[in-house]
């Protein structure tokens, strides 16, 4: 092999062996040296390109023309039924009429044969006319001695005729005048019936034909078959191919089915000569021979497809699938024994399917006894452990059967616990046995290890789980650890009100602020500075949430608090009345009304904070922290103005709704 095109890349990797600059370097050198240096070239080139019809032409050519014939027809039984394409099957044609030239009859029957073969492949190709044309001159040619061998010879070249100008061609025109001349010339009493008869098939191919040659247009047909890359030029040649294989699927000439079952199969074919590799086209290949009642065709698809992408893991299920449901269970067994079989790629999905497989065909027993050996494989994920669960649960929803199920997710939280969605999944399969204690205790355990980056869809299931299905105190205690996660990953105390989406605290702090609803985001985001050192110790939230609990909030005041502010309100709003005038308040005894409410909220003050020093707590932690938050009482209260917060304020941690102020003392604030 020349030393230029070992290393040539055409602006390619070299390491890569679907280099197409590459591959028509090598082919260009072959082109140059003997055939029994271009040999390894050329089967170097067809063992990456199978498909390459020019590749398989200019091999055998240059047998061809070393006059090698047997290699040549070697060659040629490769090649042939793997590339529909026309030039390398004219190329063929010429080879046996050359060789059975001076063959007498025995060699005009040869090709003859050849001929019918030929057609029998590729006589639906658009480009296929000048054949046709080439087989009728040669039926035409044949010796004719007596009058029963002339008037087999007018049969056979009629019905050559017939067939010609029913297939859409590019010499379609040509062959119906041809096949007018020939009916006339034999006989014009039996030709005007026959012409009538097939005038409208004609006039039918030749409109089918303009049809198609809009989609034909749009392939390219000389590219070579390689993986798929996603490039934009293979896009359009995937979809030029699926738009005519859509159109013959169509029957537009309105043949018969057999007919145009032979059009669709040869579409795909040559289709598979570029778009080798992609699996989907072999797919819809072998499921549109299944639909059409030819299930062994479709099982002769899909073993061409595994040749073709021996690594297709979606060719081999659907492969398995349509074994399976034909009956053939030990044929789609072995399929899937195959994929197992393959150690370095087997994936989860591969244990799924196989344990399902068993299911089905075994029992459940021989589903298990599988699990159990895929559980100690390398390979397997947590997928495969709620795959199994969930399908025994699924099953029978016998005690012992569940009890089976949640050991299952049991020993897999031993090797999963730091996946969020095997978490996920198990706490999900509790919420179905309405087992609510274990899956806060689930939830709790997993959150006490996950780190706080991988913990968001954990806390997003746990807090909409509580929402859901829990009461205001572990809501309440939840956000209490909510609080303490968002401080323990860095977020600033002082990050509050419009700065705080915009502060410097992390992108996990993000995250979990996201899964709040409005209402607790917009209390985590106004909660009060906390001054101090932050790392002290914090305080029990049990001990919180009972003093929280056993506080007497002045709910009675506040209701009639706000009654007053609506009216104060409604009173300095100008609107319609009734009767559709316009109600204006008089100016005069605004002054006085206003400090009469005034006079009334500072007495409601008054009361809320001798309430609240009645009910403090003994504790001379909270005592201290107290005295602490006092400090910045006054300018928590002035930042909320018109408004009155809820806020609880403990080492660093803190809650806050609506209602009344709570910072270790009782408190009401309004401006």
């Amino acid at each position: 092999m020349p030393e230029e095109a070992k290393t040539s890349g055409g602006g390619g990797d070299s390491g890569d062996i679907y280099n197409v600059q590459a591959a028509e370097i090598l082919a260009n050198e072959a082109r140059l040296l003997p055939i029994n240096e271009a040999a390894p070239i050329y089967e170097k080139l067809l063992a990456t390109f199978p498909t390459a019809a020019k590749y398989w032409k200019q091999y055998v050519e240059a047998y061809i023309a070393a006059n090698n014939n047997e290699a040549t027809k070697q060659i040629f039984s490769r090649c042939l039924l793997n590339c529909l394409h026309i030039n390398l099957w004219r190329c063929y044609i010429n080879f046996i009429r050359r060789v059975n030239d001076k063959r007498g009859s025995e060699g005009l029957d040869e090709t003859k044969k050849a001929f019918d073969f030929m057609l029998n492949y590729v006589g639906n190709d658009a480009a296929s006319g000048p054949v046709w044309m080439e087989y009728i001159a040669f039926l035409k040619s044949m010796p004719a001695v007596t009058p029963h061998e002339e008037s087999h010879r007018m049969t056979t070249v009629r019905k050559v005729y017939q067939k010609a100008i029913l297939v859409p061609t590019n010499h379609v025109e040509q062959l119906w005048k041809d096949y007018e001349n020939f009916e006339n010339s034999v006989s014009r009493t039996l030709a005007k019936g026959l012409l009538s008869e097939y005038q409208p098939k004609f006039n039918s191919a030749k409109a089918v034909y303009r049809e198609r040659k809009k989609y034909i247009d749009d392939i390219d047909w000389n590219v070579l078959a390689i993986p798929p890359t996603g490039s934009y030029k293979e896009e359009q040649q995937c979809m030029a191919w699926k738009r005519l294989l859509a159109f013959e699927k169509g029957n537009p000439q309105r043949i018969d089915a057999a007919t145009a079952n032979r059009r669709v199969t040869f579409t795909y074919e040559q289709c598979l000569m570029y778009l080798y590799h992609h699996p989907d086209i072999w797919y819809d290949y072998a499921t549109w021979h299944a639909k059409n009642g030819s299930v062994d065709s479709a099982a002769k698809i899909f073993q061409r497809a595994l040749k073709a992408i021996p690594d297709s893991e979606v060719l081999k299920y659907a492969y398995a699938e349509m074994e399976e449901a034909r009956g053939a269970i030990q044929a789609a067994k072995t399929i899937y024994e195959s994929l197992i079989a393959e150690n370095a790629n087997v994936t989860s999905l591969a244990h799924i399917q196989f344990i399902r497989f068993l299911r089905r065909t075994e029992g459940i027993e021989a589903a298990r006894k599988y699990f159990l050996d895929a559980r100690k494989s390398s390979s397997c994920t947590y997928h495969v452990y709620v795959a199994y669960a969930t399908m025994a649960f699924c099953l029978d929803k016998d005690a012992k059967v569940v009890k089976v199920a949640q050991s299952v997710f049991e020993a897999g939280l031993k090797r999963f616990m730091h996946e969020p969605g095997y978490i996920l999944e198990y706490a999900d399969f509790l919420c179905r046995l309405n087992d609510d204690r274990n899956v806060r205790a689930l939830f709790e355990r997993a959150l006490s290890l996950l780190p706080p980056e991988e913990s968001i869809e954990v806390w997003k299931r746990f807090v909409q789980f509580e929402q859901t299905y829990g009461d205001l105190s572990s809501m309440l205690k939840l956000y209490g650890s909510l609080a303490m996660l968002i401080k323990r990953v860095g977020l600033s105390s002082e990050a509050r009100g419009p700065e705080f989406s915009a502060g410097t605290h992390s992108k996990e702090v993000e995250e979990i602020l996201k899964m709040l609803t409005p209402s607790t985001m917009s209390f985590v985001k106004n909660l009060p500075a906390i001054e101090g050192d932050l790392t002290g110790p914090s305080p029990d939230i049990d001990v919180v949430l009972s003093v929280l609990l056993q506080s007497t909030l002045p709910v009675a005041q506040n209701v009639a608090k706000a009654g007053g502010v609506s009216d104060l309100s409604a009173v300095g709003r100008s609107g319609p009345n009734q009767n559709g005038s316009v109600h204006r308040p008089p100016r005069d005894g605004q002054s006085s009304r206003r400090k009469d409410i005034e006079r009334q909220g500072a007495k409601e003050e008054e009361d809320a904070a001798v309430k609240s020093r009645a009910a403090l707590p003994r504790d001379v932690f909270r005592l201290r922290q107290i005295q602490k938050s006092r400090g910045g009482l006054g300018a928590t209260a002035a930042t909320q103005s018109g408004s009155s917060a809820f806020s609880f304020s403990a080492g660093g941690s803190a809650f806050s709704g609506g209602g009344s102020a709570f910072s270790g003392d009782q408190s009401a604030s309004t401006d």
